[in-house]
């Protein structure tokens, strides 16, 4: 089969494609034939070295794909001919086939196509991580979402408006200020606007909103500090380096900065967030955007687009 493979850390261009062995599942494994594999700004953050967990040199990228179970091992449920997302992978997912988990494979619902389900792992899981389970956002409540036209931002979005909360969600382009509304969001900020974040406080009658999804803390959170409303929290769920706060501003709203990496889920919660995606997924609730489909062959620049800013929607390798 032919697999992206990493043989030294560094830039996109350290990706190549590979003939590779097709691998076999052993007891309790999963061999997915790939339809479609999810790009993810932790796959370029991986590839590049810079990440904390390291793979064994050399390594297939990715976690989040779909496709159809061609084998099992011994021990497995899941059917053959099962149409079927990833959250995770032995041998990576940039790749014409790949190597899971049982427990990393979920049944897609049908009305969900495989490219869809390529933008569902990370995203979703992050999302709905970040909202339900390190927020504890509940129904009423007036969410920001920072970044709202990305990935994350999108499935943030969904989740919180299936909860029953008021969305704020930002992004830098008209375009994506109309996406972020079409995916339910009240209110469309932009935020290269140095007053975004007053303009968020006004909306809520100068209250504050309840809960900040971050997703670039070195920049925002000395700022989203100070939108919050009393028992407010901000959940970190990205950062590119450190920035000076002033802990008076938790002090006097009773605040709350909530850390997050995907990676640290316990299973008990993993378990828990597929199946609240599955059910969203298939009651149309949730509805991953694809924005790009691209051939394998060009991974190496997918890693690039992914890094920019304005990114809208998902990105999929097609194998």
């Amino acid at each position: 089969m032919k697999a992206i493979r990493v043989h030294e850390f560094g830039p996109p261009e350290v990706m190549h494609l590979e003939e590779v062995p097709d691998p076999k599942p052993a007891a309790g494994e999963v061999l997915v034939r790939v339809r479609a594999a999810g790009v993810n700004p932790v796959d370029a953050y991986v590839r590049s070295g810079a990440y904390a967990r390291k793979p064994s040199l050399p390594y297939t990228p990715g976690t989040d794909a779909a496709g159809v179970v061609e084998s099992v091992g011994a021990e497995v449920a899941v059917g053959v001919g099962v149409r079927i997302y990833t959250s995770g992978s032995i041998t990576g997912v940039y790749a014409e086939k790949a190597l899971c988990r049982e427990g990393d494979v979920h049944q897609l619902p049908a009305r969900v196509s495989l490219s869809q389900g390529a933008a569902i792992g990370v995203p979703y899981a992050t999302a709905y991580r970040a909202l339900l389970q390190r927020a504890h956002a509940t129904a009423g409540e007036t969410i920001l979402v920072h970044g709202g036209s990305g990935g994350v931002g999108i499935a943030a979005i969904q989740v919180a408006r299936a909860a029953g909360m008021q969305v704020f969600a930002t992004a830098g382009t008209p375009e994506g200020r109309e996406l972020v509304l079409q995916q339910g969001a009240h209110t469309a900020l932009d935020h290269n606007t140095p007053n975004h974040l007053d303009e968020a406080v006004k909306l809520t009658g100068g209250r504050g909103v309840d809960v900040v999804l971050e997703m670039l803390a070195n920049v925002n959170l000395a700022k989203d500090l100070k939108a919050l409303a009393l028992g407010g929290r901000v959940v970190v769920i990205g950062s590119r380096g450190p920035i000076e706060i002033d802990p008076r501003d938790t002090m006097v709203r009773d605040a709350a900065i909530l850390g997050m990496l995907l990676f640290n889920t316990p299973e008990r919660d993993l378990k828990s967030i597929h199946s609240g995606l599955y059910a969203g997924l298939e009651n149309g609730t949730l509805k991953p955007v694809v924005s790009q489909e691209v051939p394998l062959t060009e991974a190496a620049r997918t890693h690039k687009d992914i890094m920019q800013p304005g990114t809208h929607g998902k990105i999929v390798l097609i194998p």
